[in-house]
């Protein structure tokens, strides 16, 4: 199965500490409608885990919601390498399309 560019940012992003949703958002620059669904999909795979948090003292302010925390599973370790390898080859394909005409 081949892996999406953007289920590929997440998972490098879940690797890199980012936890939260909105931090995942951030990272990657993708929208909510593409994040929260990828990870969805990502946890029925088994490739991602998540849970609401406990500890509030992190909060951003009075009031705030908890927040879902995601991790990757031992699978979703796995799927790492084939996640860089994807962005790699995004990466490649659009330096070569930004390259000036006659050079790529």
């Amino acid at each position: 199965m081949s892996i999406r560019r953007a289920t590929a940012l997440i998972l490098l992003a879940l690797r890199k500490g980012h936890v939260y949703g909105f931090d995942i958002m951030d990272a990657t620059g993708l929208a909510s409608g593409s994040v929260y669904p990828a990870l969805r999909r990502l946890e029925e795979q088994g490739s991602v885990v998540s849970h609401w948090e406990e500890d509030l003292s992190d909060a951003r302010g009075p009031g705030r919601p908890t927040r879902r925390v995601y991790s990757l599973t031992e699978a979703g370790k796995k799927r790492v390498a084939e996640a860089h390898a994807k962005v790699s080859e995004s990466q490649g394909a659009a330096r070569d399309l930004l390259s000036p005409e006659g050079t790529g």
